[in-house]
């Protein structure tokens, strides 16, 4: 046993006698231990076995406090350069079955990039991350300029990515990630120096991972950038590396580490917490593009501090020499560019709506002024400041949403400590062509629907009531509507997760949503086709010569009972029926014209039931629709009731056969009862309820079989040849 500088081991001695020496090392444990030996001060030093000796340069620690100084190791690239060992994390190529890999091609290369890749050659196989192959395929390769000037080599790789098996480890949202900085006053960023060739390509995968040269074939040990399964396997290792430590100081996104927190004391003791695990598990940080103790970091592309979220203006500037776009790729090109700011430009839907017409397939690519205008209105959405606040869990949230007739969008918001309301984020889309046959109510609630959707992980479980404002002001009785159609209610059992109000705001104090749903100019030109399908006998003809109205104005003219009761009322005299007035020679009831008898009552009530854009009510909201401007002197429910069931029976049945449906669909609930047969009642409802009806009308003899509880029509009898068909009610 021996200890020599606080460096222990055991080591076999032959014992004999010294006059001056302890004991005499020699040349076997030397060779052993292995010592770094100083020959101009004659002094010998031994490694601990906790230590490393490093030829550590000043570039690499450029820009690292000194408090970090025994941290030395974790910025060297010369320790970086090496091969990294295997782990249980290292990268698996599972190819589906069948696969068949083909040979690979070369691509012809220019001099300066024959250059680069003699160098690149070079340089990882005295590194040992690539090696030669005999792999019986292999991929081409190329170069792309860096922002620098350089060359990077790229590896073709996707004929093997299509016979990969796809490893489905989840990338973290970005959304997500920025918000978990909210209150932070201190950031630290790192990026790992080669990221990705810190991983081993698992043993026996290599030959995979082959490349042809023109200088020979050569396969990778490490982990090369293109393969489809590289970030789900980096982000495996990086999230169990780091996993009790995500989100309590800690984001991590692949190769980018942001470290935060409250104060400089607590920050310096993250730091180092983060810097012994890049240690432990051979990882390894470039100086030059990391961050320390900032108050705002750039991270993935956005300006991030504890209060608020920017976009990066060094991106975003580059909006600005963006060229006029010629071709379905460079509008495809500009708008991933785009959606990517998305959350940060109002109207963003209405915006790219010319942009995203010229994508669609079998469609030739014109490059018209609409398109210009969006593409320029756009860019200059990008030099605009708007900054996002990080929502606050402590804070009532307010859900701005409006829809028009072709988008719909939403504003998230809080309040600041001087009561403005700072918006959290922004989100717009366009409407389907089958949401645009929505009513407006339906678009408005779909509009609150999609914004809980999108912000769903902030809204639901929300600490305070949530405030959503709507110009619409009959979503106020959105929770308390007893009448429902399918669609509703899964829509309300989806808002029965959230705790929220609707508070109505005029169209004037509703701006910021209301901009993200429309604008005219933005408009899509194509002709929305109408999804609704019309019974034949709904359809009719309007006649634009002489109204209806105009009609009952001639007709009272031509009524003798209508003229002696004007006559009656010129002369001061009482009538017949109380509440009567003369309006300029117009015979009306407390605003009601009067209809003669005739023809014409019956056109009024096919003009309030029958047309398609009537609506094809019920008996009693027919009623209450006819009498808002038209009375007569009779019962109208007998009235309206004889008349929706007068005239032909074939082609009544058929001009209400739509609705029957609709009002079955609508119905309340009804108590059970027996079989019963009634007596004959000329009216609609008998159709529609229940039971067992007899009807005879115009020769035509008719039972009808309803089963009872309010269920559907289902089997109509016939006594004689008569044909009902009921079809589904326009919708």
């Amino acid at each position: 046993m021996w200890e020599v500088q606080g460096v222990t081991g055991t080591f076999v001695w032959d014992i004999t006698s010294l006059p001056r020496y302890d004991v005499i090392l020699g040349m076997d444990w030397l060779a052993v231990v292995n010592p770094q030996v100083d020959w101009a001060t004659r002094k010998v030093t031994l490694k601990r076995q906790d230590c490393c000796i490093l030829n550590v340069t000043q570039s690499d620690m450029e820009g690292v406090p000194a408090e970090y100084g025994e941290f030395s190791d974790v910025f060297c690239k010369r320790e970086a350069d090496k091969l990294p060992p295997h782990r249980p994390y290292d990268c698996a190529i599972k190819l589906a079955e069948g696969a068949k890999l083909p040979a690979g091609r070369l691509y012809a290369l220019t001099v300066p990039e024959r250059q680069a890749l003699r160098e690149f050659l070079d340089e990882n196989l005295a590194k040992g991350f690539i090696r030669p192959s005999s792999s019986p395929t292999a991929a081409p390769v190329f170069f792309v300029a860096k922002k620098t000037g350089e060359l990077r080599l790229v590896c073709d790789y996707r004929i093997l990515n299509k016979y990969t098996i796809r490893d489905r480890y989840p990338l973290p949202l970005i959304s997500e990630l920025l918000s978990r900085v909210q209150g932070a006053k201190v950031f630290t960023k790192l990026d790992l120096r080669g990221a990705y060739n810190l991983i081993r390509i698992r043993e026996g995968d290599e030959w995979k991972t082959a490349f042809n040269t023109c200088f020979g074939c050569h396969e990778f040990r490490v982990m090369p950038f293109g393969l489809c399964n590289a970030p789900a396997v980096f982000q495996r290792f990086m999230n169990d590396v780091f996993r009790d430590l995500i989100d309590q100081f800690l984001v991590i996104y692949l190769d980018d580490i942001l470290i935060f927190s409250k104060d400089e004391k607590e920050h310096r003791q993250h730091v180092k917490q983060v810097l012994h695990r890049l240690r432990a598990n051979g990882l390894f940080a470039k100086a030059s593009k990391c961050v320390f103790h900032v108050p705002e970091v750039e991270f993935l592309g956005h300006v991030v501090s504890g209060r608020e979220l920017k976009m990066d203006r060094h991106k975003v500037d580059a909006v600005n020499s963006w060229q006029e776009l010629k071709t379905k790729k460079d509008v495809q090109r500009f708008l991933g560019f785009a959606n990517y700011y998305r959350e940060f430009i109002p109207n963003f839907a209405k915006l790219t709506v010319p942009l995203t017409q010229l994508l669609r397939k079998k469609q030739p690519f014109v490059w018209g002024r609409e398109a210009h205008d969006a593409f320029l209105q756009l860019k200059s959405s990008f030099q605009s400041d708007n900054i996002l606040t990080h929502p606050d869990v402590d804070k009532p949230f307010v859900v701005e949403a409006d829809a028009s007739s072709y988008a719909l969008g939403a504003v998230l918001s809080q309040k600041d400590s001087s009561g403005t309301l700072r918006p959290c984020g922004f989100y717009s889309r366009q409407l389907t062509p089958f949401e645009q046959n929505y009513t407006i109510w339906e678009k408005e609630l779909l509009a609150i629907k999609v914004a809980f959707e999108v912000w769903r992980h902030w809204l639901e479980g929300a600490r305070h009531q949530i405030v959503v404002r709507s110009d619409h002001k009959n979503l106020e009785h959105l929770q308390t509507a007893k009448k429902l159609n399918q669609r509703q209610i899964r829509w309300a059992l989806f808002f029965s997760r959230f705790n929220f109000k609707v508070q109505f705001v005029e169209g004037k104090a509703n701006l910021r949503a209301d901009a993200l749903s429309r604008k005219p100019e933005f408009k899509t030109n194509e002709q929305v086709v109408c999804q609704t399908i019309l019974p034949t006998a709904s359809l009719c003809v309007v006649d634009n010569e002489l109204g209806l109205h105009d009609q009952i104005l001639e007709a009272q003219r031509d009524d003798v009972w209508t003229q002696e009761q004007l006559m009656l009322l010129s002369a001061g005299n009482r009538t017949i029926l109380p509440h009567l007035q003369d309006q300029d020679g117009v015979l009306v009831r407390r605003g009601q014209v009067y209809v003669p008898v005739g023809a014409l009552r019956l056109e009024v009530i096919r003009a309030h039931h029958d047309e398609p854009m009537a609506g094809h009510f019920g008996r009693f909201k027919t009623v209450q629709l006819i009498t808002r401007s038209y009375w007569w002197p009779k019962t109208f429910c007998a009235f309206v009731t004889a008349a929706l069931f007068a005239s032909r029976v074939r082609r009544l049945l058929g001009a209400l056969e739509g609705c029957c449906r609709l009002y079955l669909f609508q119905r309340g609930h009804g108590k059970s009862f027996p079989w019963i047969l009634f007596r004959i009642y000329l009216s609609l409802g008998v159709i529609l309820v229940f039971g067992w009806w007899w009807i005879y009308l115009a020769n035509w003899l008719i039972l009808f079989l309803v089963q009872p509880f309010r269920r559907p029509l289902r089997w109509p009898y016939y006594l004689l040849s008569t044909s009902i068909v009921c079809t589904e009610h326009p919708r």
